[in-house]
């Protein structure tokens, strides 16, 4: 169910739109500025091509493009115009927006930046991009961990970018803290096409989490970014997949977080779940190091891990890791 593309929103749900914004060739502060106008054109477009629509989602590089250009003069901060741009943009057209900026750094290579902004046009999520792209991307690892904020309509929500997705312990992390819909961001090119779809699916099922992922779209005459931007429900399910290639093309949908916190509540049949609390193998602790990523199983499922060859207690053997 995606309510006919996010144009019947239901009570709970939640309706997102994902950018496949045309990639970019930045060189000047000139190039920078246009490309923040286009991107608050989009905000714009996105609001008028849905009423109903609560978020719209920018792809990494948005501002940048694929250059990994370092230069300061290109470089963007948290209270510089751009920003502001972003913020006015959500307030006047009352949406929450996701958008990406390559931050200057003065004490190292600049960060990349992912920040959520709500419709009143405040600042709510700020992340860094915890995985750069070794040896292709210049940036400084994130420093700042994977916050989760009450997003529209009170959703739990977590922002990862690009190449921190093929990580599995960075989703479960997002769904450990809480959060019902995961968003990834990504400038990805071409080859990477069934590795963003296999892991957008697998990092939704694993952890019981909607995943809304977008890239960057079309040729900036060096580079082909493939756009793919897709939804997935926490069953894994795609319910909206942009496949045309077409740039600056909206994909949108309507998420349940309600049938996620349902989910994780009532699933059975030996499916793991989030707990409110760690479980009695954590032996009282909030993080035991080797498990603390992973989603605790309920305590009946010591005797199942026994009876398969692992411990009832200690951390030296996880035979039944998702």
């Amino acid at each position: 169910m995606n309510g006919l593309g996010g144009l019947n929103i239901s009570q709970h749900g939640v309706g997102i739109g994902l950018v496949q914004l045309q990639l970019p060739l930045t060189v000047t502060k000139a190039d920078l500025a246009r490309q923040t106008q286009l991107v608050v054109d989009l905000v714009a477009k996105a609001r008028r091509n849905q009423p109903g629509m609560d978020l719209v989602v920018f792809p990494e590089y948005a501002l940048h493009g694929l250059s990994m250009d370092i230069n300061p003069e290109i470089m963007c901060d948290l209270d510089g115009p751009e920003v502001a741009a972003f913020k006015t943009a959500c307030r006047e057209n009352a949406i929450w927006g996701c958008f990406s900026i390559m931050e200057r750094n003065p004490g190292g290579m600049p960060y990349n930046s992912g920040i959520v902004i709500d419709d009143q046009g405040e600042l709510k999520l700020y992340y860094r991009k915890m995985h750069p792209w070794v040896p292709v991307e210049p940036w400084e690892p994130g420093d700042l961990g994977i916050p989760v904020i009450d997003g529209p309509k009170g959703a739990k929500l977590a922002l990862i970018i690009c190449h921190d997705g093929m990580f599995p312990e960075m989703a479960r992390e997002c769904a450990y803290k809480g959060a019902e819909i995961m968003i990834r961001t990504a400038g990805y090119t071409a080859p990477i096409r069934e590795s963003w779809r296999f892991t957008n699916q697998s990092n939704a099922f694993c952890n019981l989490m909607v995943t809304a992922s977008v890239c960057m779209c079309g040729s900036d005459g060096t580079f082909d970014s493939m756009g793919e931007g897709m939804i997935c429900d926490f069953e894994g399910t795609i319910i909206a997949h942009g496949t045309s290639g077409r740039v600056n093309e909206i994909i949108t949908a309507e998420v349940r977080p309600d049938l996620v916190r349902e989910a994780r509540l009532g699933w059975g049949g030996g499916k793991q779940h989030l707990p409110d609390r760690p479980s009695r193998l954590c032996r009282g602790r909030r993080r035991c190091g080797r498990c603390a990523l992973q989603l605790h199983a309920r305590p009946r499922r010591r005797h199942l891990s026994a009876a398969l060859g692992g411990r009832r207690e200690g951390h030296r053997r996880h035979p039944l890791r998702l």
